[in-house]
């Protein structure tokens, strides 16, 4: 046996109830409430595998003896302890059904795992969002510095290692102008992504998406979202949150690209757009794309929630409708990412079941993932159904919530607000 006083590196495979880890992780990275703990559960168990880790370090001397005894065992070859007493007879089908239970048990707590992560980050990153619009106008360059490293942080997500997807997320309590500046930041960088730009091509796209309507802080508070009632004048203080967001960007000392984003995020492909009206080539590749994202979002979030459409709405009218506005390599890049059906669109399976879409993931676009209304599940313990691991099973149409029978919409409970956040794509598929 190891020196029972030191620590050792364990697969996760390995890992057993009683045994004291060490995760070598930031504490925003996990959802414990320490970073050093004995595993209580098998459920602690898939969280941490959920994790993305390979091995964790561990202790022995603070683990308990049956699982370091255990653990010994196996990894020598031998069998573990044995029960003193003879084991009862075991009844087949019990032992399938507690398997079984088991099994959902891990699956659910690292789905749950995982949404808590993707709300920690983004209730972290509206805080960052938050103290860097308070400090534009009287330290500009403190405000940069916090830009730039949050948006440092949203770009090694999208480009490590692990393949990432777009992620619905529950409604958390914030203001609108951070969640929309967010949602757009992070649909915006996965779609730079998606159309080939570089790293230092992402950074620029990410601040200027991050900071595209920062010129409203300089607006009083009844024209920061624009509304169809407004007046000539109204529409005109409007628009000239672009020359304040301008203005502000020299500022803070942001780079060309990224003050051009938002210089150009209102301007349309067809010349339709404001302020100067530029069309085509003239616009920034990167001011397109958030262009783009940018007008999305405000069809999901309106400042009137009781003109919202649906992620499936919006996605339809800007191809049918204003597809003139967008450049068409981008508008077909942001298609097929996002899918034929959204994160947070209401559908109606092909065996007449009810589900919310909760992931999309860009090479999967007709099969997302999605939450499934079953009576004989409570809604806290459903686990997502992934499409694609059921080739007989997809999506027959998508459906205003309102459309949903009273049943089904109180256990899919579709978002008023649509928000998005990064999540690491799956290694392994879930069961049904």
């Amino acid at each position: 046996m190891k020196d029972a006083h030191s620590l050792h590196y364990i697969d996760v495979r390995h890992l057993r109830v009683g045994m004291h880890v060490h995760l070598d992780v930031g504490w925003i990275d996990h959802p414990f409430a320490l970073s050093s703990f004995r595993i209580a559960s098998p459920e602690q168990i898939a969280t941490i595998r959920s994790l993305g880790l390979t091995q964790v370090r561990w202790e022995p001397l603070r683990s308990d003896p049956a699982a370091v005894e255990a653990y010994e065992a196996e990894v020598s070859g031998g069998e573990p302890p044995q029960p003193t007493q003879p084991a009862a007879p075991v009844d087949a089908a019990a032992q399938a059904e507690q398997e079984a239970r088991r099994r959902r048990r891990e699956l659910l707590a690292a789905q749950q795992a995982s949404l808590m992560q993707c709300e920690r980050e983004l209730m972290q990153a509206q805080r960052s969002y938050k103290q860097l619009v308070d400090q534009v106008h009287t330290e500009p360059q403190s405000a940069r510095e916090k830009s730039e490293a949050l948006i440092h942080g949203f770009r090694d997500k999208i480009c490590g290692t692990h393949e990432t997807c777009i992620r619905l997320l529950t409604e958390v309590a914030g203001d609108r102008a951070s969640f929309h500046s967010l949602n757009v930041t992070v649909i915006s960088m996965l779609l730079g992504k998606a159309v080939g730009l570089t790293p230092e091509e992402l950074q620029d796209l990410g601040l200027g998406a991050l900071l595209h309507d920062i010129g409203k802080i300089d607006l009083p508070d009844r024209v920061r979202w624009k509304d169809e009632h407004f007046t000539l004048a109204e529409l005109q203080f409007y628009q000239e949150h672009v020359a304040h967001g301008v203005s502000i960007a020299r500022k803070m000392q942001l780079s060309p690209t990224a003050a051009l984003v938002i210089g150009q995020h209102h301007e349309h492909a067809d010349g339709s757009g404001f302020p100067l009206r530029l069309a085509g080539e003239r616009i920034l590749v990167a001011a397109r794309i958030v262009a783009l994202v940018n007008r999305y979002d405000n069809l999901c979030n309106p400042q009137n929630p009781a003109k919202a459409m649906t992620p499936h709405e919006a996605l339809s009218l800007m191809f049918a409708q204003m597809k003139s506005r967008f450049d068409g390599t981008i508008l077909s890049a942001f298609i097929k990412m996002m899918g034929v059906y959204p994160p947070g669109s209401v559908v109606q399976l092909t065996d007449d079941r009810y589900a919310m879409v909760v992931s999309v993931n860009a090479a999967r676009p007709l099969k997302p993932r999605v939450i499934v209304h079953d009576p004989r599940v409570p809604r806290d313990e459903a686990l997502l159904v992934d499409l694609e691991d059921h080739t007989d099973l997809g999506v027959r149409r998508s459906l205003k919530p309102l459309q949903l029978p009273r049943e089904s919409l109180e256990y899919l409970s579709p978002r008023q607000r649509i928000c998005y956040f990064f999540e690491r794509a799956r290694e392994a598929r879930l069961e049904d």
